[in-house]
């Protein structure tokens, strides 16, 4: 694991830290002098990720379970966090689902939802809860204590399907959009409180989240061939975009978004 002094000093909350971009996102910034704190519903996976990033890099690391729609767990995660460190400085708001059947390994369609007309109300508010609502209440949540902490910063996850569109998953690309937009506005009302909020918009990242869509080749060859760059991300390709939005170094960065997708929309 790298280790620097970027983010010395500051205190972090990362959701979605039990795999994926949260849990790189937890071990970069950790590395780079944070005090981490990773959340998820993943409890034994979680507490994993945290004790690894202290096994190996001697970084600051905990778990805290949390559902990220639930507005009470969030009250009572960033209390428990700010009594502990005195502070929190960063927030990466990366717990997220595709809505994808959990029990599908590999997947059988070119997308991971299904199209408008077959898309159930259940499902889509499932989606619209975890990935928007979720954004917005750890958002809201974190704006006091950071202004006490003297400012702040707000790291979302997007997506490119929060910036462009495509035939099916109409359900995850409202969500990914909310995101985006919420983002810009919450950065505009809190600069006075040098709170800064920006967005991140992956494209396709080998993840455990994606993983069933890349088993398929054909869905996989034209991800890669609608990449320029001709090759999947990687977590750590966006856990270093979070370090540098988090870092002093994006001191004059808000309301921004940030494109990491290996020049797929530049197409």
């Amino acid at each position: 694991m790298d280790t620097g002094t970027r983010l010395a000093g500051k205190v972090a909350i990362v959701t979605g830290g039990a795999s994926g971009i949260g849990a790189e996102t937890a071990r970069v910034f950790a590395g780079q002098g944070a005090t981490v704190v990773l959340c998820d519903v993943n409890d034994a996976l979680g507490q994993s990720i945290a004790e690894e990033i202290g096994a190996k890099s001697g970084g600051a690391a905990e778990y805290r379970s949390l559902q990220v729609t639930n507005e009470d767990q969030w009250a009572a995660l960033v209390g428990a966090v700010e009594e502990a460190h005195g502070r929190i400085d960063i927030l990466t708001n990366i717990a997220g689902i595709s809505g994808r059947d959990p029990a599908q390994n590999i997947q059988t369609t070119l997308t991971a939802g299904g199209l408008l007309e077959d898309q159930s109300l259940e499902k889509w508010n499932q989606i619209m809860e975890v990935n928007a609502t979720g954004t917005f209440l750890g958002t809201r949540a974190a704006i006091a204590p950071m202004r006490r902490a003297g400012g702040g910063s707000i790291v979302n996850i997007s997506s490119i399907c929060g910036i462009i569109g495509s035939f099916a998953n109409a359900a995850y690309h409202a969500s990914k959009g909310a995101v985006r937009i919420f983002s810009k506005a919450a950065a505009i009302q809190y600069a006075p409180d040098k709170i800064r909020v920006n967005s991140i918009h992956p494209g396709f990242v080998d993840t455990p989240m994606t993983q069933p869509g890349h088993a398929n080749p054909e869905i996989a060859q034209i991800r890669m061939d609608a990449t320029p760059l001709g090759r999947f991300g990687t977590p750590r390709d966006i856990a270093m975009g979070c370090t540098y939005l988090a870092s002093d170094e994006a001191a004059w960065i808000t309301g921004s978004e940030l494109v990491i997708d290996g020049g797929m929309t530049a197409n």
